[in-house]
């Protein structure tokens, strides 16, 4: 049995499939935990959601920003953005039986050392405070989604604090699961740049390097950053290596960190 942690496949259906190939993925056997991002840019979301779902135990996946737009696209609340690769899966016959299941993937997933998550963890969080609080947002998920969802729109405090209520504590945890990149070097979330991190701007540095880390001990398993690559660390598994910009889609075993990566076959 090994734990394949695979990053960002954003619609690459094929991609995903050679990759599964390469690493001789038996679904009886195997398991295969996904960082987020199953969808959009790419052009097999649709195939994706439903292969992925047929996984069953076998998949462990957690929300991404771009499941979260596709959840706000079809509730209403989010328009369509430029690049936008969704319309099959809006427009499908199982949308509502996808969407759903989509709505009930975590944010977090914890299991040993190991932290699951789309983006990252704020600094002030420890594994169990960060749990904690995504439990929260999914339920306000679930529960409410398009309000929810909604709430991604608006502008999310810098830095966590223990009385945020309301609006501002579930946005600012949704921005920090599957949004977050740099922070200052207070450590509050700093927004708005997608580059690598050489090219930060001054003061900023990746949230996995902020000084004090309260889940330092923990093993961060994450994508959404493109430009920064597989980035491997006692402390830290960053998979997104771009495969939606022409790069390629990276699983690690995490019981022996073997890395496998498959070049992009989606024309994406």
């Amino acid at each position: 049995m090994a734990t394949y942690a695979i990053g960002d496949v954003q619609g690459c259906g094929r991609s995903l499939d050679q990759l599964l190939e390469q690493i001789r993925f038996d679904p009886v056997r195997d398991r295969l935990w996904f960082v987020g991002d199953l969808v959009n840019r790419g052009p097999g979301s649709l195939e994706v959601l439903r292969f992925v779902r047929s996984l069953g135990d076998a998949a462990t996946v957690v929300l991404g920003n771009h499941d979260l737009h596709l959840l706000g696209r079809a509730a209403g609340v989010r328009p369509a953005e430029t690049g936008d690769t969704l319309d099959a899966v809006l427009a499908a016959s199982d949308r509502e039986v996808l969407l759903d299941w989509l709505l009930h993937r975590p944010l977090i997933h914890v299991e040993g050392r190991f932290v699951l998550v789309h983006a990252g963890l704020a600094a002030e969080w420890s594994v169990a405070t960060a749990e904690r609080l995504a439990r929260e947002a999914e339920a306000a998920l679930r529960s409410r989604p398009a309000a929810t969802l909604k709430l991604l729109r608006g502008k999310a405090e810098r830095r966590w604090r223990d009385d945020l209520n309301g609006d501002d504590r579930l946005r600012f945890i949704l921005r920090a699961l599957t949004r977050l990149r740099l922070c200052g070097a207070d450590g509050g979330m700093a927004a708005g740049h997608k580059g690598p991190p050489e090219t930060a701007p001054p003061g900023a540095i990746p949230w996995f390097d902020v000084p004090e880390r309260a889940s330092v001990a923990a093993t961060v398993v994450c994508g959404h950053w493109a430009a920064l690559g597989l980035r491997l660390r006692e402390d830290l598994i960053a998979l997104d290596s771009a495969c939606v910009w022409g790069g390629c889609l990276t699983a690690v075993c995490l019981e022996d960190r073997a890395v496998f990566q498959q070049p992009c076959a989606d024309r994406c």
